[in-house]
């Protein structure tokens, strides 16, 4: 019986009804994500093509925050052209295999960022608490080691927790109050226990989103205590520069992501869940390039060199 209620979901679609309760808005949210989107494309692409170009930025700094950026692109484009297509027209559909895929990804790339946030945070610890040791803790070998697992731990664990959670039984229902498939969203439509699934969902997210966030925070803890014992402004300055960057970005993904996988799908109002995955599906990915760019000499120096005045 069970089978036959998942056959009868993947042979054929699913509405995602995204923001239908606000028909009025549709258009004006069309126009702002359009905008937040090209805003992430431009601002990631600048940072990969720029980190490339500039042997100056061929540091592990910058190789980490290139492998962000096109996390951070491939992640939005996920999800966001399909979410700009409903807002444009009546047709909110999608099918199933699409669902899944999106589904897929978009654990994938979200827990890649869990994974990536904290080995950037284990650079900048480096660079401050260790800075004589720093291109021995940091050779370009082992950055490359760091990124490939920060990868393939992503990708991996979201092949096990998708391939758990397209089980789940959907009994033929096929409207999602979403605008895109969460794995929260997809434990709503079915119509058998799932406390298995929302126990799992638990687990990973400790594993993926509590545990890194600690040892980000620890990391910044030993750096805090470092700083307090400079004694060269400039030093201070350049930490706080790098170092704030990378805390301001750590708070705009791990907050909104606590809000969504911390508690039971039903532990919250779904239109609230819709505006949170919004915002870090749409204007957290935007505002990586902006807060890692602004008031960074090393980018601003590495633009004037590209343009041939330095």
């Amino acid at each position: 019986m069970a089978m036959e209620k998942i056959n009868s979901s993947s042979e054929g679609y699913f509405v995602l009804l995204g923001f239908s309760n606000w028909p009025h808005l549709e258009f004006v949210l069309f126009v702002v994500i359009l905008m937040f989107y090209l805003m992430t494309l431009v601002g990631n692409l600048f940072i990969i093509i720029l980190s490339y170009l500039d042997s100056h930025l061929h540091t592990p700094m910058y190789f980490f925050l290139s492998n962000l950026s096109f996390l951070d692109l491939c992640y939005t484009t996920s999800s966001i052209p399909q979410l700009l297509v409903n807002l444009w027209g009546p047709e909110k559909t999608i099918s199933y295999t699409g669902c899944m895929i999106q589904l897929y990804f978009s654990l994938a790339l979200g827990t890649t960022e869990c994974v990536l946030l904290v080995v950037m945070s284990y650079d900048r610890y480096a660079a401050v608490c260790r800075p004589l040791h720093y291109t021995v803790l940091m050779h370009p070998r082992f950055c490359h080691i760091l990124a490939a697992a920060s990868w393939v731990s992503g990708f991996t664990t979201s092949a096990l927790h998708s391939s758990f959670t397209f089980w789940v039984p959907l009994c033929g229902h096929r409207q999602v109050d979403h605008f895109f498939r969460e794995v929260p969203t997809l434990l709503r439509l079915s119509c058998v226990d799932t406390r298995a699934n929302e126990l799992t969902l638990m687990i990973m997210s400790t594993i993926f989103v509590l545990i890194p966030l600690i040892l980000i925070l620890s990391s910044y803890g030993a750096i805090a205590q470092a700083v307090l014992r400079m004694q060269s402004t400039a030093g201070l300055q350049k930490v706080f520069g790098t170092c704030g960057a990378h805390l301001m970005v750590v708070s705009l993904f791990f907050i909104p992501a606590m809000c969504i996988y911390l508690q039971p799908p039903s532990g919250k109002p779904q239109d609230q869940g819709k505006f949170i995955a919004l915002f870090y599906t749409v204007v957290t990915p935007s505002l990586n390039p902006l807060i890692y760019t602004l008031r960074n000499r090393d980018v601003r120096g590495a633009v004037k060199r590209l343009m041939g005045q330095e």
